[in-house]
């Protein structure tokens, strides 16, 4: 036959089994809640992401036509640097050009302005054009 204890024993179990199943419950939706914070968090990356993958592919292309810009605008002066050449050479008849140099720097009133560059016209021979002008500027933007 079932004692007395027995009985008491077999409650107090059932009483603790009660009780591990509310914590596991409790838990359960703790566990639940977290997990939806997370999944917003989460939608909220990725939409991060995504606009930063946006920002970077902008860059990139920019980046591109910056690259292409800066290439063009060097192969530009190289053919006004030939073409410069190629004139100074047919106007001193065949003889070697001597090499495009710096300017002396202008007086602060004649300084130009900072977008703009100027190279200095090596000098011509008098007896050829005439001409006695020994320095020119000229503005190639």
């Amino acid at each position: 036959m079932i004692s007395l204890e027995q009985v008491k024993l077999l409650e107090a179990k059932v009483a603790k089994a009660i009780e591990y199943v509310e914590q596991v419950n409790a838990e359960n939706a703790a566990l639940t809640s977290e997990k939806a914070g997370l999944q917003a968090k989460l939608e909220a990356n990725k939409k991060r992401i995504d606009e930063l993958e946006v920002v970077v592919m902008r860059f990139k292309d920019d980046q591109g036509r910056i690259e292409d810009g800066i290439l063009s605008a060097l192969n530009r002066l190289s053919q006004f640097e030939e073409a410069i050449e190629m004139s100074l050479k047919e106007k001193q008849g065949g003889k070697k050009a001597p090499a495009v140099k710096a300017p002396a720097k202008p007086k602060e009133s004649e300084q130009p302005n900072s977008a703009e560059v100027f190279f200095e016209i090596p000098e011509k021979d008098t007896e050829e054009n005439g001409d006695s002008s020994a320095e020119a500027e000229l503005d190639i933007f």
